[in-house]
């Protein structure tokens, strides 16, 4: 289907209209009471705009967005986050990306997140690798001892916070809270792992990630499972040293339990 020379110029075509209003951007909306949910002018400007280009190139594939919605039981659809990292966006920080991912009966076929600040593209195609403008890309080969691990979690809840206790004795931890740029950095091998449950985030924040850094060498897989459904969002996605080291033997803090 020639994703990669369709589908990746209509993102980098939005660059300009981020790279514009990054830092300055119009909150239009707040989701809930936190303030990671606020939507902005930009991000539904961004996701209209790949909306209508992914319908002109691939008009038998749905679409589904973050901010406009769609149908989630389709066949086959395009999957969009506009602006992950959006709080990060508004004060003009770094961490923030657009992602999009492709789903064919409920796998992740194909995924693109780009990193418009800087203007790097990652993408991966399921059996073909994963990439950073053209460079293929690897995970780490780190122990978890010396480990950065991003996480994401409601730290607020007592069995949460316990094993974010027991992640902080064994590595360091990262707390970025944008799981898109975490995900290029694992697939880049800058980061090691990046550990969800019970999180904030939705199926348009991880989809497309997870298949990069699959195919990055990673290892993806949901908790307490070696098997990987992207509308689980509780998940690990780590090199694979550091996967084993999460889920196996005594002292396990994930173990495979099915």
């Amino acid at each position: 289907m020639d994703y990669e020379n369709k589908v990746l110029p209509i993102l980098k075509k939005t660059r300009n209209i981020l790279i514009s209003n990054w830092g300055v951007a119009e909150i239009v909306g707040q989701k809930n009471d936190s303030i990671v949910s606020i939507v902005t002018k930009t991000d539904i400007d961004v996701e209209n705009f790949v909306s209508e280009e992914l319908k002109r190139v691939y008009p038998e594939i749905n679409f589904v967005g973050e901010e406009s919605g769609g149908n989630r039981h389709s066949k086959k659809f395009w999957l969009m986050d506009p602006i992950d990292g959006t709080n990060h966006y508004v004060r003009g920080l770094p961490f923030c990306t657009s992602m999009v991912a492709l789903i064919e009966n409920n796998v992740i076929k194909f995924s693109a997140i780009y990193d418009f600040v800087n203007d790097h593209m990652y993408w991966a195609e399921k059996d073909k690798g994963a990439f950073r403008d053209g460079v293929k890309l690897a995970v780490s080969n780190r122990s978890l001892k010396n480990a950065l691990i991003g996480w994401e979690t409601h730290i607020d809840k007592e069995h949460n916070k316990k094993k974010i206790d027991g992640l902080y004795s064994k590595s360091i931890l990262l707390k970025i809270l944008s799981s898109g740029w975490e995900y290029a950095m694992i697939a880049s091998g800058k980061i090691d792992a990046r550990i969800a449950f019970d999180p904030y985030g939705h199926d348009y924040d991880f989809a497309p990630g997870a298949l990069l850094v699959k195919e990055a060498g990673g290892v993806v897989a949901n908790i307490g499972s070696g098997g990987y459904d992207f509308r689980n969002t509780d998940f690990i996605a780590a090199n694979p040293i550091i996967y084993k080291e999460l889920t196996g033997g005594p002292g396990a803090l994930f173990p495979i339990v099915n």
